[in-house]
């Protein structure tokens, strides 16, 4: 599926190499959390709120980095069935029951009445309420979750209560499945499954060219933007997903290629009416009041011919990621010599950058994974089995091309090298070499398998997993997100068995660990910051 994210900001640190062995404290030290305390309680900071809540922010990653104090389990809960987790919120049973992660102990929240087959929810999104403009009823301020079910309804449910706050038919054209964001916390978008038409139906002679179908809305308050289809007539019948992100709309194909588009062009070239929620509009020759039962709401987006293609890239997997100052893409060219490696474009021009070809060399069961840091800093996170790679974009004074990746700094896993040698020396002083070379990623070596970033602490999260007594243990590092320093190591007391998937969150004080076990069964730990 292709991804398109979007990120500018100023260039990043210089170059150095992390030793993960000696944490240090660097300057953010210098004034401790009792200072700010004192300041704070004779009303010496500014009243600027953001002032304030950068100084919390500070004293919190302070308190949090101290020796004396631990990240400690303080909750654990089993469940049958998936179980997720979004800003301070775990769900479980099919977003049913609702539990807070923000207190000291998780609290239940709600539990919803069991829905019936056609109810069951498919996707969730949760909103955070806005805090630039005040919206005239109190429902639209609060925060929501936005819930898809099978009968194509879309419903927004209070977050503290599990209650109805809105509801609205979306069509009984089209089978809506997923839930997505354009720009986070201001525009999503419902997208329906890959409509493939069946043989007999062509031979038959049906004129249903629709292969996805995307509903487009704004959030705080809810309002529709734009219904659309995507079909064959127009972008060809090799199109096999559609996404939409930060106003471009990714299109891929099943040849390996990926077309953008601007939706705004689309938008404003192919409308034929504007939408809004309730109000009464003829279809069809038929008066329906839009967002409601039967009809929903109607397609208001004809696209009658291909918009023009802002660009085009031929890639593996149909993958590219786009960021980074100035602009550029990450992909990997579709040519099996090139599986494994990432190459790092300027959107501008097309121009490979200088050493924009990327490759760990690994070889391991999983590959290797890269993408644009989630900072705004336009730096890009190049991760491995056994290290992890910080990359900015600079321009180039040396070379032929424009732009240059250089490092940044560097983490590397801790490896006993000595076993990796090929040769084995049996009891009896016999030299024995081995048939096969052992695997970057083997269980019994330090492995990276998650990196998380905390914005507001400014700190990376990085889950390292080793092999020991039989049982996969699993540490996290966090380290500074400027420099890649280690300034606190966890270690987590449940097992992590790399057979099954696992979620890992870091979200201020609390860390969140979701794993699959046995038997399809879910686990959720929880873990507090408290004093040692």
């Amino acid at each position: 599926m292709a991804s398109c994210s979007v990120a500018r900001s100023a260039p990043s640190p210089s170059f150095q190499c992390v030793d993960r062995a000696r944490p240090r404290a660097g300057s953010r030290w210098s004034t401790n959390a009792g200072v700010y305390l004192s300041r704070r309680a004779t009303g010496t900071f500014s009243k600027d709120a953001g002032s304030l809540l950068r100084q919390n922010v500070k004293m919190l990653r302070q308190i949090i980095l101290q020796e004396s104090r631990v990240f400690k389990k303080v909750w654990t809960r089993h469940s049958k069935s998936p179980i997720s987790y979004e800003s301070g919120r775990i769900y479980f049973e099919n977003y049913r029951c609702c539990f807070s992660s923000i207190p000291s102990r998780p609290k239940h929240l709600y539990l919803l009445p069991k829905p019936s087959k056609l109810e069951k929810i498919e996707d969730a999104l949760l909103c955070q309420c806005p805090l630039d403009k005040v919206l005239s009823q109190s429902s639209d301020q609060a925060p929501c979750l936005l819930a898809l079910t099978a009968h194509n309804w879309l419903y927004r449910l209070s977050t503290t209560t599990g209650g109805q706050l809105q509801k609205v038919c979306l069509s009984s054209c089209y089978k809506f499945r997923y839930l997505a964001w354009d720009v986070p916390q201001e525009t999503f978008y419902v997208k329906s499954v890959l409509n493939k038409q069946s043989a007999v139906a062509g031979q038959a002679g049906s004129d249903n060219t629709t292969m996805i179908c995307l509903a487009v809305f704004q959030i705080f308050p809810l309002e529709i933007v734009a219904v659309l289809d995507i079909s064959k007539k127009v972008f060809g019948n090799t199109v096999v997903d559609v996404t939409l992100s930060q106003g471009v709309l990714v299109v891929s194909h099943s040849t390996k290629t990926v077309k953008l588009y601007s939706f705004e062009n689309i938008v404003n070239k192919f409308m034929t009416r504007r939408l809004a929620l309730g109000e009464q509009c003829e279809w069809s020759g038929i008066n329906v009041r839009v967002g409601e039962p039967p009809f929903g709401i109607p397609v208001n987006i004809h696209i009658n011919e291909c918009p023009p293609v802002l660009y085009e890239l031929s890639c593996l997997d149909n993958s590219i990621q786009i960021g980074g100052y100035p602009w550029h893409v990450i992909f990997t060219p579709n040519h099996k010599k090139h599986r494994g490696t990432y190459h790092i474009c300027s959107l501008e021009d097309g121009s490979l950058a200088h050493n924009g070809i990327q490759d760990m060399q690994c070889c391991s069961l999983e590959s290797d994974w890269i993408y644009f840091h989630p900072d705004d800093s336009g730096r890009i996170i190049h991760v491995g089995p056994s290290k992890i790679n910080m990359l900015k974009i600079v321009k180039s004074q040396e070379h032929l091309s424009k732009y240059t990746i250089a490092p940044d700094f560097s983490i590397t896993a801790h490896r006993d090298h000595s076993s990796n040698t090929q040769y084995n020396v049996t009891s009896s002083g016999r030299t024995v070499k081995r048939r096969f070379h052992q695997l970057d990623d083997d269980p019994e070596k330090e492995t990276f398998k998650v990196v998380e970033y905390e914005d507001e602490l400014d700190l990376l999260a990085i889950v390292e997993v080793t092999l020991r007594d039989g049982k996969g243990r699993a540490n996290v590092g966090l380290h500074d997100n400027q420099t890649g320093v280690l300034m606190k190591m966890v270690e987590l007391t449940e097992s992590w068995d790399v057979t099954y998937t696992h979620q890992f969150f870091f979200d201020q004080d609390t860390i969140v660990h979701i794993a699959q076990e046995k038997n399809s069964h879910f686990s959720c730990h929880v873990y507090k910051i408290t004093k040692g």
